[in-house]
């Protein structure tokens, strides 16, 4: 009998890496479960139209550039940009379901050649209370502060785009969301 125990004590010291790694991956799918029912097909959802307005300057759409055509065309939702008065730029994208192609804004900045630095959450200056995080972005002798936050159907807002999308895929927070990244020179 004691010979059997230090066989499967044996057994067990070489087979504890590929139980772990099992167990590793059957937590990070377990999310996606949606208790073993396929998640709804979304209804269409109605085109609103975009502000006209923001912070108490019109909008002027702009046209997209190239790279954003073709991320538009593969993205799950709408995407505009526009000009204000001040010379910033905002970007706006709506999206009905949790997506992994809404993701940071820093990285689309450094995956079309920018260099980013000095990441940082931001009081908003409006109203004191609203969160972005906020990042340098610098290219050639071009400056800009990018500032962005996601904000879902009940107001909720996030600054972090894989906290928003965990929250969206286990149904802690609800859509359609609409991230807001706002563009100015320095």
């Amino acid at each position: 009998m004691n010979r059997r125990l230090e066989h499967l004590r044996r057994h067990a010291a070489e087979q504890w890496p590929f139980a772990l790694v099992a167990l590793c991956l059957w937590c990070a799918m377990l999310p996606l479960a949606r208790n073993g029912r396929a998640a709804a097909p979304l209804p269409p959802a109605p085109q609103v139209e975009w502000p006209r307005e923001w912070r108490g300057q019109p909008l002027q759409p702009l046209s997209r550039s190239p790279v954003e055509e073709r991320f538009a065309a593969r993205f799950p939702g709408r995407i505009a940009r526009f000009a204000l008065a001040d010379r910033s730029e905002i970007v706006l994208r709506e999206v009905q379901r949790p997506t992994r192609m809404l993701h940071p804004a820093a990285d689309c900045w450094r995956g079309i050649g920018w260099n980013v630095h000095s990441t940082r959450l931001v009081r908003d200056d409006g109203d004191g209370r609203t969160l972005w995080r906020c990042f340098e972005a610098e290219r050639n002798a071009e400056r800009v502060r990018v500032c962005e936050r996601i904000v879902d159907a009940q107001g909720r807002d996030f600054t972090d785009a894989s906290a928003w999308f965990w929250a969206a895929s286990l149904g802690k927070s609800s859509g359609p969301w609409q991230a807001i990244t706002h563009v100015r020179g320095l």
